[in-house]
């Protein structure tokens, strides 16, 4: 149970690579009890300041203060397969101990193993079962484990542990959908600090608050991932209308500032003619042109101090507006007619076992779903012809392309310009640059080396060079797309997947994603596939 003072405080706290690669720099942050989730673009620090807090990362200026002890699940968990189930639990030494009392040794040591521990056995098997885990004996060893199985395994043990502080990156990763209904009850009944990076909508549902961290600096939202939705869009649309007040009053002050020079130069010719008119004497006429100077330069810089002004607001107005970059594309050469065939698979037998048939004709969007191991990824494969089925009948009469999970289609040392002409070789360097351009690779963007990109520009770079593909795909098969996106990143996906005109087919757990791409038929691998309705999926 959390202590009263439980909490996390960063003051002044500063962190950059061994590189000299900048991450925070005087860096604030207070976090007390309840359930933050931290949100933020790929590449802000999360993991890092995560990592930081957990002791792994040394700063490089300021401090970290944890009240209270500290557990903490990383995004990339390794286990050591000869450990033993209690191992990884942390709780071999008490059961030891408490074994070797139940068969008469008294010794001191097993009763300062044991504390005030005495159901330890207990605790863990219940946890173990309430994490979907009962099937694992405490005696056994982790080795076989998936990957999902290991991060609840993880989280068992930190749950044994009861820390007053939890963090939390991105646990739902690897988690099919019953594995994550199960984390979820364990984050909604966690008493103490909890602080969790993810992208998973439904488990930032769950928390009290969001931090959104942006450009090194953390601003709060109060209530979970929907409310922060709702206040960033009003403020976004209240800074949007600024900017449009501000552009207008920018406008105006340019056309005052013209017309007072015009008026000044039109006033400055009369005068001029007048005195010659009068022949004034050269010194008086002298007077009247200093005059008439002074006054233009009062005037002028008048309008100039209002058009700076103007300018001003404008650049602020500017800077409230967040520059999440949106992807807008149109993909003609992507459409299928409805009723044309694109996939048939009659009696297939996948490489590990399943048999499946499946027939998707038009610009169907198809939701595949199943625990994790069914045998997605190898469906998707087989279907994508880098897999050859054992049994049945494959026809795929439309181009196809195939995103994988691990993201390694791009060749790291060629440019992203460089990586969508091997997909494209026919298109000219002016065709795939205005093209990567819809894609957020501008100008000398488009020139970065593959290899030197974050996760996110690696993702859209590998998106682009499937989607500009020629020739260009009519099946599009996508694995875990949403797997290490941060949130602008799943909203960009979203956003060209709506301009893509051929069918799809998701393997995802993601169900936020897959009902915001529109998906049309939900089928679900097991042994065969079988068509669910998604609220069978909750």
């Amino acid at each position: 149970m959390a202590q009263p003072t439980s909490s996390i405080r960063c003051t002044d706290l500063g962190f950059e690579w061994p590189d000299g690669r900048s991450v925070l720099h005087d860096f604030q942050l207070v976090v007390g009890p309840g359930r933050t989730g931290l949100i933020g673009l790929n590449g802000a620090g999360k993991s890092t300041l995560l990592r930081l807090l957990a002791g792994e990362l040394a700063p490089t200026a300021g401090s970290i203060r944890i009240g209270g002890e500290l557990g903490y699940l990383p995004q990339d968990l390794t286990l050591d397969t000869a450990q033993r189930v209690d191992q990884a639990l942390g709780i071999a030494a008490a059961r030891e101990a408490l074994h070797a009392i139940e068969s008469g040794d008294t010794d001191e040591r097993h009763f300062t193993a044991i504390g005030e521990d005495w159901d330890v056995e207990e605790r863990a098997t219940a946890t173990l079962a309430r994490l979907g885990l009962g099937r694992l004996g405490l005696d056994r060893t982790v080795g076989g484990l998936s990957g999902g199985e290991a991060v609840l395994l993880h989280l068992a043990a930190l749950l044994l542990r009861r820390p007053d502080v939890l963090l939390l990156d991105e646990p739902t990763n690897n988690l099919d959908r019953r594995a994550r209904g199960l984390l979820y009850e364990a984050v909604a009944s966690w008493p103490g600090v909890m602080v969790i990076v993810s992208h998973d909508r439904e488990l930032l549902a769950l928390v009290d608050q969001i931090a959104d961290l942006r450009d090194g600096t953390v601003t709060w939202y109060g209530g979970n991932f929907a409310d922060y939705e709702r206040t960033v869009a009003a403020q976004q649309e209240t800074a949007e209308r600024l900017v449009r007040a501000a552009e207008s009053d920018v406008q105006r002050q340019q056309r005052d500032l013209a017309d007072a020079r015009i008026r000044l130069e039109r006033s400055a010719s009369y005068g001029k003619r007048k005195s010659v008119q009068r022949n004034d004497p050269k010194i008086l006429a002298g007077a009247f042109k200093r005059r008439a100077e002074e006054t233009a330069g009062r005037l002028k810089g008048m309008h100039t101090d209002r058009l700076n002004e103007a300018k001003e607001r404008l650049n602020a107005a500017e800077e409230a507006v967040r520059d999440d970059a949106e992807i807008r594309i149109d993909l003609p050469r992507t459409a299928v007619p409805e009723g044309r065939t694109v996939l048939s698979l009659d009696g297939v037998r996948l490489a590990y076992g399943n048999r499946v048939s499946l027939e998707i004709r038009g610009p169907e969007r198809i939701a595949l779903v199943g625990r994790n191991g069914s045998g997605k990824s190898t469906l998707l494969r087989t279907i994508a012809g880098e897999l050859r089925p054992s049994e049945g009948e494959m026809t795929v009469p439309v181009p196809v392309r195939h995103l994988p999970q691990r993201l390694d289609l791009l060749d790291d040392l060629l440019s992203v310009a460089g990586n969508v002409k091997l997909y494209a070789p026919s298109a000219g360097d002016n065709a795939i640059r205005a093209r990567l351009a819809r894609f957020q690779f501008r100008a000398g963007r488009a020139d970065q080396q593959a290899g030197t990109l974050s996760g996110g520009e690696r993702f859209r770079a590998t998106l682009a060079a499937l989607l500009l593909a020629d020739p260009p795909p009519q099946l599009l098969l996508l694995d875990e797309p949403t797997n290490n996106l941060d949130l602008a990143s799943v909203r960009q996906l979203t956003q060209a997947l709506a301009g893509y005109r051929g069918a799809l087919i998701v393997a995802s757990h993601d169900l936020p994603f897959l009902h915001g791409i529109g998906a049309t038929r939900w089928l679900e691998l097991d042994g065969g596939l079988r068509p669910v309705e998604p609220a069978e999926l909750i």
